[in-house]
C-alpha cells in the first residue's frame, strides 16, 4: 500500500533513502568528500526542509513497514519533479518501484499536472533504461563542476 508519510516517519525514511542509494554511491565511487550532497548522504534536515516546503512524500508500506519512499516536488502549475524514488535492496525486483512510479503518475494527474521530470546519474544505464521502459524520455545532460558524474534529465508526460 502506498500512502502519505507522517512527520514522525521522516527519520525512518532517511534511512530508507540512504540504504537504497548507498549501492549507487559505491558503484560510481561517490563519497562524502567528492559529492557530499549525493542522495546516499541525505540527512533528517534535508527531509524536514522538503516537508516544510510542501513536497508530496509517500511511502510503500508492506505489513505496516515502509520499504519504499518517494516524493514529488511541485515545480509549476503542471510539472512535478520526482525525487528519491527508493526501495530497500532486499525488496527490489518485486515490482514495488514500478508501483511507486505508477502511483506518482496517478497523483500528478489527480493534481492536474501533465509532466514529471527527474535527474539521474547519466552513467547509470540500468536506471536510465528502467525509466525509459516506464514511459520517460531522455531530454538532456549537464556536467556540474561540483559533481563527479554527469546528470541526465528525463521526463514523462502523464
Amino acid at each position: 500500500m502506498i500512502k502519505q508519510i507522517q512527520y514522525s516517519e521522516l527519520e525512518y525514511c532517511v534511512s530508507i533513502i540512504q540504504k537504497s542509494f548507498s549501492g549507487v554511491a559505491e558503484k560510481f565511487n561517490i563519497t562524502r568528500d567528492n559529492c557530499p550532497t549525493h542522495t546516499s548522504f541525505i540527512t533528517m534536515r534535508n527531509l524536514q526542509h522538503h516537508w516544510d516546503n510542501g513536497y508530496l512524500m509517500h511511502g510503500y508500506y508492506l505489513n505496516n513497514t515502509i520499504v519504499g519512499y518517494t516524493s514529488l516536488e511541485i515545480k509549476g502549475l503542471s510539472t512535478f519533479e520526482l525525487r528519491y524514488l527508493a526501495v530497500l535492496p532486499k525488496y527490489r525486483h518485486k515490482g514495488y518501484g514500478k508501483q511507486i512510479l505508477d502511483f506518482c503518475k496517478m497523483k500528478v494527474k489527480e493534481l492536474n499536472g501533465n509532466k514529471i521530470t527527474l535527474g539521474i546519474i547519466e552513467e547509470n544505464i540500468v536506471l536510465k533504461n528502467w525509466y525509459v521502459a516506464n514511459g520517460f524520455i531522455h531530454v538532456g545532460t549537464k556536467l556540474f563542476e561540483h559533481l563527479p558524474f554527469t546528470v541526465g534529465f528525463m521526463e514523462c508526460t502523464v
